[in-house]
Formats: C-alpha cells, sequence, structure tokens
C-alpha cells in the first residue's frame, strides 16, 4: 500500500493512470472523503482527460455509497468548481484533474465549504489514512446524483468581477492547451466585444499539440508567433484544468507572474481604496512597491496556496498573486481564477489604453534570474554557509532563507519532495544580476 500512499500530495492527489491511480482507488476515494467531512452533498467536476469520466463515474459511485448526495457538474475548470461550492452552498467539492501535468497522469483536487482547500495538513492525511485502512463496510444508504450546467452562472460571475462596459475591443490570442479553458474562454468571452484568436480549444485530453504547462516556454512558442504574426495586442495561456493563466506581451514575451500580481494589484486597489493585497516572498520588489503606491496594504506569505488564502481571510485581502499564475480574489470565495485574472488585466488596459509593456513600464525596473534548481544534499549546511557570507544583509526565515540589499536580493528555498534546493534572485541590473546568480550558485552547489 506504500505506492496508494504517495498518490497523497501537498495540496492534492496525483499519480499515473492506471497504474498509480484508477477507478478501484477513486471509488475508496470517494468513500473515504465523506468518511471524513460527513458532509450531506457533494459537488463534482471532472477535466478533458482520457480517465476522467472513469475516475469521477468511480468517485461518485464511492461518495454516494458514504451516503451523501452528489450534483455532478461534469467537464469544468477547477475555479467553476470552486465557484459551485461557493455560490451554491455546497460543503464540499471535488476536481478530478491532474491540472498541468502530462496526459497519463489524472488525480483530485479537494474543498470543503465556501472553497476552503484540503490540504496534507488538513483533511487530505486523514483522507489517505482511511484509504489505507480500508474498513468501509457495505453501504448502508446509498446518496441520490443530480446533475446541474453551471457554466452560464460562472460566466456572469466572472463578469461581475469587471465592468464588461468599459472593455476596448481587442485582439488577444488565446491557447487553451487543449484544456479545460477551451470550453470556459468562450462562453466568457462571446459577452465581451474581444476579437480571440483561439488556439488549441479542441478538449483533448492526449494534449496533441503540446502539454498544457504555460510556465515552460517551450509550451506559449506558437503563442508567442501567433501574437506576433496576427498583431494580437497580447496573448493568454491557461493550463490544463484552467485555473491558472499566464500573459505574453504584443512582442509575444512572456510576462512572470508577479508582474501579473502587480498589474492586478494596481486595478483592484483603485476599486478597493487602501485594501490588503497578498504575494508571495518570491514576487519581485515591483509588487509591494506597486502595493504602496496605490495606496493598499502588502502582506507577504510563504509560497502556497493554503498560506496564501489564510493571510487574505485573515486581513480581508481583496486579491492574492503568485509568480507561479495563482491569483486568489476575495470576491470569488478567496479562491484562485485564471479566467477571472485574465478580465481583470484586460479591464486595467482598457481603462489605460496601453499594452501589456506600457502598463507595466513605470513598474517594473528590476531583473530576475527566475527560479533556479540545484540538487543539494546538505541543504542545512549551504543555508548555514550563505547566511556566514551575507551576515550583513537583512536576513529572514519566513520560508527559507532570504538575503536582502538595497540593490539586490534572493530566496533560497528547499523543495517539499525532492533534495533540492531552489534559488530566486532580483537585482537592478543584468550584470549585477548575473554576477550574484554566479557567486550563490557557486555555494549551493559546493563549486566555491
Amino acid at each position: 500500500m506504500a505506492s496508494i500512499a504517495a498518490l497523497f500530495k501537498a495540496y492534492d492527489v496525483r499519480g499515473v493512470y492506471p497504474t498509480e491511480i484508477n477507478p478501484s482507488i477513486a471509488y475508496l476515494i470517494g468513500r473515504a472523503f465523506v468518511a471524513y467531512l460527513r458532509p450531506a452533498d457533494v459537488v463534482v467536476g471532472r477535466d478533458m482527460r482520457l480517465s476522467s469520466p472513469a475516475l469521477a463515474s468511480a468517485l461518485i459511485d464511492g461518495i454516494l455509497d458514504e451516503g451523501a448526495n452528489v450534483c455532478d457538474i461534469g467537464l469544468v475548470s477547477t475555479d467553476s468548481l470552486y465557484f459551485a461550492v461557493g455560490k451554491y452552498g455546497f460543503p464540499a467539492g471535488v476536481m478530478v484533474t491532474a491540472s498541468h501535468n502530462p496526459s497519463e497522469y489524472n488525480g483530485f483536487k479537494f474543498c470543503r465549504a465556501e472553497a476552503r482547500p484540503l490540504s496534507m495538513d488538513e483533511g487530505i492525511g486523514e483522507i489517505r489514512d482511511l484509504v489505507m485502512q480500508n474498513t468501509f463496510g457495505q453501504p448502508k444508504t446509498r446518496g441520490k446524483l443530480s446533475t446541474k450546467n453551471i457554466l452560464p452562472n460562472f460566466a456572469e460571475h466572472v463578469l461581475s468581477m469587471i465592468d464588461p462596459s468599459v472593455v476596448k475591443p481587442l485582439t488577444i490570442a488565446i491557447d487553451a492547451g487543449n484544456g479545460m479553458a477551451g470550453r470556459i474562454v468562450p462562453e466568457v468571452f462571446k459577452h465581451l466585444p474581444v476579437k480571440l484568436i483561439p488556439l488549441y480549444f479542441e478538449l483533448d485530453g492526449r494534449f496533441p499539440n503540446h502539454p498544457a504547462n504555460p510556465i515552460e516556454p517551450e509550451n506559449t512558442r506558437v503563442l508567442g508567433e501567433t501574437i506576433r504574426a496576427e498583431g494580437a495586442d497580447f496573448g493568454i495561456a491557461f493550463d490544463g484544468d484552467a485555473d491558472r493563466m499566464f500573459i505574453l506581451d504584443g512582442e509575444g514575451t512572456f510576462v512572470g507572474g508577479d508582474m501579473i500580481t502587480a498589474l492586478a494589484a494596481k486595478s483592484l486597489l483603485r476599486k478597493h481604496p487602501g485594501s490588503a493585497i497578498v504575494y508571495n516572498l518570491i514576487c519581485s520588489r515591483a509588487v509591494p512597491e506597486t502595493i504602496e503606491r496605490e495606496g493598499g496594504v502588502g502582506i507577504r506569505s510563504r509560497v502556497g496556496h493554503s498560506f496564501i488564502k489564510a493571510l487574505m481571510r485573515r486581513h480581508d485581502a481583496v486579491f492574492g498573486g503568485e509568480h507561479s499564475g495563482h491569483f486568489y480574489f476575495r470576491d470569488n470565495w478567496y479562491a484562485d481564477s485564471g479566467i477571472i485574472a485574465a478580465l481583470t488585466i484586460i479591464e486595467l488596459l482598457s481603462l489605460e489604453g496601453v499594452g501589456i509593456a506600457e502598463a507595466l513600464k513605470p513598474l517594473d525596473h528590476y531583473v530576475r534570474s527566475g527560479e533556479i534548481n540545484s540538487e543539494v544534499e546538505d541543504q542545512q549546511s549551504v543555508l548555514a554557509e550563505l547566511e556566514r557570507v551575507h551576515a550583513g544583509a537583512m536576513l529572514d526565515y519566513l520560508d527559507g532563507l532570504t538575503i536582502s540589499y538595497p540593490d539586490w536580493w534572493c530566496n533560497v528555498r528547499a523543495s517539499n519532495t525532492q533534495p533540492l534546493l531552489r534559488l530566486n534572485v532580483e537585482a537592478s541590473n543584468t550584470p549585477q544580476l548575473w554576477a550574484k546568480t554566479s557567486e550563490l550558485l557557486q555555494i549551493i552547489r559546493g563549486e566555491a
């Protein structure tokens, strides 16, 4: 049963189908989910992966056999599932998806009432243990199954987050990656005066064109080429379950999630003056600087959606953003939504009458390394050496080690699942960035 235990990750369940995850396990997970949360009703959605119908059917059987009712909302994005839980008051929800992972993977994301996510610290570990014990016995009472088409209401909800009347007739190339954005985007954008250039909108869990993981440069290459060839204002790429989104500017250049966070913060603070905005600690300094300049209160967070959402609730933050393309909204039950983030940026650019690059120019004065991974066995000694070398800097330990100087900073964090140290560096200019990155990597990799 050790392999089954390995399916249960920090924020979800995920594995290769059918060798690691299969309908038999999905059935047990359905029963364990109900045994743990004891909800009267559960809403279930699924993505377009080839294995999703079989896994969703088995999961639903398990939920019903454990006595809970199921509302099956069918093919949806993950943020649509969160919407359904929040909007209709369901006490629990499960999304069948493996997000951006390759086609052979599948899994589950869980939430409780108000779209609050389960994690290994709260719920997933308990569900794992119940699956491993497998002492459910014969079903006593079986729940009832219903279906619901939520997409019109979801489109209405996400459009309510902006003022559609200010949106200009922009030309936007959108790469759905054969994922769930192919179903969600047309439903929303038919209400806007925007010209869409659709790429890979056909739902296809084989991902025949490229993996649905836009953070890898090769997967947005065609989108960039399309933007330039068609003269689009900018481009948007969604991951497989469409809860994350990424932007390419009018030249086809990838824009980091932290800079989208800065733009979205600017937009939301103009609607909600003085509000708190949460950002994770490896976002650019441009993010807290923008928040402060716009009159908001910046709240720095550890990396990870459970930390971001908890801080947002604690501080009543209107918005939260991560470098990884996750964007969270208070008026969306604090849940992340790729489509709401996209609409927020479209609204801002329409109001300002500028492109992405022009909008970022007054905000972004830095250069960044991106995340650099190094395999390190003795991580603590490396971190101790970095502390010693940079004893004169401002050091903090919110998430790994952050070393701050007036003109550059870095963060070094350990991976939760691999013997890796993750390095992010930001500096005032390119020569300084690569000089500091080289110095840090020499220490991290034992080359000093």
